[in-house]
């Protein structure tokens, strides 16, 4: 088992070290400390206790740490609280560590400082280990005591509207910690100023909630507030390093696995979440793969609380549920467990490898960045306007160039037509572009066996002065699945989808001309971003299908969350259905169907003001377009259900 330094013994000296009473620290449920305080969806044990303090997931409870609501509970004899409730001011700022960490820097600290050889049985009593080591140099400091109306007993009906925690500032006293004790408990009690985000919680309803937990809480619910000491700081960051463990890194089932080395296991899910985040396993599949993780966290505490609703003598009707959900459990966490099988994201592993787990190269040693030359022949005369400095490589076939690409390289393609199969998976920041300035000069065909024709991953891909032509590819000329897309001066044939620019990712794209796509030539998915200037978009959505309504145009915009538009100097015209469409979901006022294609006519002052709040809410920012001879008109409303993924 972990063992921890003796903390008490370098504190027994202070004076300010708490009466015996004050030190209880009771101890909790280790299931507590493994589903934390700001997991995404928390489980509920079979025994629920009074103690188990939970707060909503932290990053809504950071971004809204000093908004401020009411109860507006009524008072029974009619007076207004606010005339005897004693006014909270707001909640200082906690404290937010701004250093950001690589995969080797993250992976150092989890496996090497904080886990090293523990096993999973053991990690809660070696993370509070580490926490307590923190704790030597501060042991008094304010923070911000995060848990959720339920703890604080306050009823739904309270009014507090949509804040994601209950926030109380408190004066923190870790005298008398037991640095084994798991979970780290701590002794709170309320500081003046009384503030909390809920200004008329009533500061002997707090006082009495604390006392009814001894004036003790999680350490993992306490956010020590900004501008305290250095120390403080360190104190602070370490509890955000315990919450990442616990919202990303730690998984239900770790307990009953027989790992050889559970560090090694912390480390393939650490490099999960940076291939998550740096787009090397694109937005549509991360966010299928946090859906199956929401849904078994949702699932578990269903189990949950289904078992703790059972007595002693359950019902056949009773064991049969708790089976059914179980094996659903089983299921779940199986699926969860080959998407975090990093052997199925290694070269020649798995199904998806050459679509979705192309590995970053990232760049070279010292930085050197080489220029890629394509050309099936080359003189001296190609190279001679290259600063003399350049580092050169040739290659004859496009792919072969992009295979060897790190970031930073730019790869410099001369007249000639070409296939690519590798631009369907670029991982690396890199600049592609013809070598003449004529678009027309270099022609790259799509390769009929891949789904999409470009796809981006990078945080930083430029394409310049090229003519895509899209044969037998039907998921998108272009898809940017995350980071940003630059595409200046080239023309892009479609055959099947045209620019998807998907949740996350952004575009800027400027003197493109985009043709033949059958749905929109540029569509934007929920929550991304584009910027269009000086493009021509033009005879998209040109399906066979008679139904007008449900071509979505030049450009199409699916919301909820919006997507974020500029459009500036644009030809958009002779597209099946409108210039630009703000495509609703289907539960809006305005419904299409098949069997009504119009629920307002033309002109309708419903659909006209629906249009301008949409336009409004959107802050769409147009500027010298010019729109012309698309079907449907300029600017409209689409009724339509979509998905994600």
């Amino acid at each position: 088992m972990a063992t921890c330094s003796n903390y008490n013994s370098s504190l027994e000296d202070n004076d300010s070290v708490l009466k015996a009473d004050d030190c209880e620290n009771p101890q909790l449920s280790e299931e507590h400390l493994k589903t934390p305080p700001n997991s995404p969806v928390c489980e509920v044990p079979c025994s629920s206790s009074s103690s188990n303090v939970r707060t909503p997931t932290d990053k809504g409870a950071r971004s809204k740490a000093t908004m401020t609501g009411k109860l507006l509970t009524p008072n029974p004899d009619g007076e207004d609280p606010d005339d005897f409730i004693e006014e909270a001011e707001m909640l200082p700022k906690i404290y937010i560590s701004k250093k950001s960490y690589s995969y080797e820097e993250r992976a150092s600290l989890y496996c090497d400082e904080m886990i090293g050889p523990f096993s999973a049985e053991e990690v809660d009593e070696a993370i509070s280990c580490y926490i307590s080591d923190k704790l030597i140099d501060a042991p008094h400091w304010a923070a911000v005591w995060k848990t959720t109306p339920e703890v604080m007993r306050l009823p739904l009906s309270s009014g507090i509207g949509d804040l994601p925690f209950v926030g109380v500032l408190v004066k923190v006293n870790c005298i008398g910690l037991d640095g084994k004790l798991v979970p780290l408990q701590v002794s709170a009690s309320i500081a003046e100023p009384y503030s909390s985000n809920i200004s008329n919680l009533p500061r002997e309803h707090v006082e009495e909630i604390l006392r009814k937990h001894k004036n003790t809480v999680s350490i993992l619910d306490v956010y020590p507030i900004e501008g305290l000491s250095p120390d403080v700081d360190n104190i602070a960051e370490a509890l955000e390093h315990a919450r990442f463990f616990f919202d990303f890194l730690w998984r239900d089932w770790d307990d009953d696995e027989e790992y050889e080395e559970y560090a090694g296991v912390i480390e393939k899910r650490i490099q999960l979440y940076y291939d998550i985040q740096d787009g090397t396993v694109p937005g549509p599949i991360s966010e299928r793969y946090r859906e199956t993780l929401e849904e078994y966290r949702s699932k578990r505490m269903e189990l949950s609380k289904l078992q703790s609703s059972i007595r002693a003598d359950s019902s056949p009707g009773e064991a049969v549920e708790c089976w059914k959900r179980y094996y659903e459990l089983t299921l779940l966490s199986g699926l969860l467990k080959i998407w975090e099988d990093l052997r199925l994201r290694k070269e020649h592993h798995g199904p998806f490898y050459s679509r979705i787990c192309k590995r970053r190269k990232g760049q070279r040693l010292r930085g050197r960045r080489v220029t890629h030359i394509v050309a099936q022949m080359m003189t001296t005369d190609m190279i001679k306007s290259f600063p003399k400095d350049v580092l050169i490589q040739q290659h004859e076939t496009l792919s072969g160039a992009l295979d060897n690409c790190h970031s930073g390289d730019t790869v410099v393609i001369f007249p000639g037509d070409y296939k690519a199969a590798a631009l369907a998976s670029l991982t690396d920041d890199i600049t592609i572009k013809g070598r003449s300035g004529h678009r027309d000069d270099v022609v790259i065909f799509s390769h009929p066996s891949y789904d999409t024709f470009v796809t981006s991953k990078a945080a930083e891909v430029t394409l310049e002065n090229l003519t895509l032509v899209q044969c037998g590819t039907c998921d998108g000329i272009v898809v940017v699945e995350s980071g940003h897309m630059t595409l200046e001066n080239c023309v892009l044939r479609c055959e099947g989808t045209g620019v998807c620019v998907l949740t996350g990712a952004s575009l800027s794209m400027s003197n493109c001309e985009v043709t033949g796509a059958q749905g929109a030539g540029v569509e934007l998915y929920p929550g991304s971003s584009a910027e269009l200037n000086g493009n021509e978009i033009h005879h998209c959505s040109n399906r066979s299908s008679k139904d007008s309504t449900r071509s979505l145009g030049g450009i199409c915009m699916k919301v909820i969350p919006q997507p974020q538009l500029k459009l500036s100097n644009n030809h958009i015209h002779d597209n099946q259905g409108y210039g630009v469409s703000i495509q609703m979901p289907d539960n809006s006022p305005c419904v299409v169907t098949q069997d009504e294609p119009e629920c307002t006519a033309s002109g309708d002052k419903n659909e006209t003001d629906q249009l301008s709040k949409a336009i409004q809410k959107l802050s769409l920012e147009f500027s010298t377009n010019k729109l012309e001879s698309n079907s449907m008109g300029e600017v409209g409303l689409l009724h339509k259900m979509w998905t994600n993924s």
